[in-house]
């Protein structure tokens, strides 16, 4: 991933905590704003690397499903957006029709996507922090649990900031927060956390889709706890994963949905 690093933040200042969804009012509910400091991939090095390259680490034995399912998985890593495939130009458009319902989109390249959260005009320029896989990430996100995905976007619940994390860029630092907390680039697996995710990989092939929803939901949770600004991105982000670490280790965990922050995606 060393391309995946540097880059700007956006922040969103919030206009109005009131606004109707069914309202045509999208462009005027935020104002994107740039920033000096580093968000995506670099800005999340503090967050994610733990240690020195050379501080030497265990390895976990798989059993030959759970290396099945990792190479799987490690595949879908490694695939690079490219706006130039039918393929991701569909999977795009269809985040974007998942995301506002209703409404055309004029294009592939278009302000319009600074609504949803993202940097500039143009998508692909930010999947370098988490390639295809995180726009597959949002996408099964807005299918699986639309409630919780339009909460999201829209900022819909709790006391929220001024200035707020833009939606789209925090999805994709979620997946490559994922990415490093799990050890996914690694043969195998070398932290307890990391092999303890590929038994449920190993039991749903989606786990890693589901863990980003609940990653990214309790992300929220927690920026509303910390009653954070843009500024305490990163803050929040390490409180995330720590959580997340800690409850992916509780010995009657055997899957997924009985995390306990799985429960903030429940009717939401």
């Amino acid at each position: 991933m060393d391309d995946r690093g540097g880059g700007s933040f956006v922040a969103v200042r919030r206009i109005s905590q009131g606004l109707d969804r069914g309202t045509a009012c999208h462009s005027t509910s935020a104002e994107v704003v740039a920033g000096s400091a580093a968000w995506l991939g670099k800005g999340l090095s503090c967050v994610c690397v733990q240690g020195r390259d050379s501080d030497a680490r265990p390895s976990f034995d798989l059993t030959p499903a759970q290396e099945e399912c990792l190479q799987r998985l490690q595949n879908r890593i490694d695939v690079a957006y490219d706006s130039s495939l039918p393929e991701h130009q569909e999977a795009l458009q269809a985040l974007w029709r998942a995301a506002f319902p209703g409404e055309e989109l004029h294009g592939l390249i278009s302000e319009q996507w600074k609504e949803m959260g993202w940097q500039g005009k143009d998508p692909s320029t930010d999947f370098r922090g988490g390639g295809f896989i995180s726009l597959e990430n949002l996408l099964y996100f807005a299918k699986k649990f639309p409630k919780s995905f339009q909460s999201l976007l829209w900022k819909q619940e709790g006391d929220r900031a001024l200035w707020e994390y833009p939606f789209a860029v925090a999805g994709v630092n979620i997946t490559f927060m994922l990415i490093q907390m799990l050890d996914l680039e690694a043969m195998k697996p070398r932290t307890l956390v990391g092999a303890t995710f590929l038994k449920f990989l190993a039991e749903n092939e989606s786990a890693f889709d589901l863990l980003y929803c609940i990653a990214f939901k309790l992300m929220d949770h927690q920026w509303l706890t910390m009653h954070a600004s843009y500024m305490d991105f990163n803050n929040v982000m390490k409180a995330t994963r720590r959580q997340l670490e800690r409850e992916l280790l509780l010995v009657d965990i055997m899957h997924l949905e009985e995390l306990p922050s799985y429960e903030l995606l429940r009717n939401r």
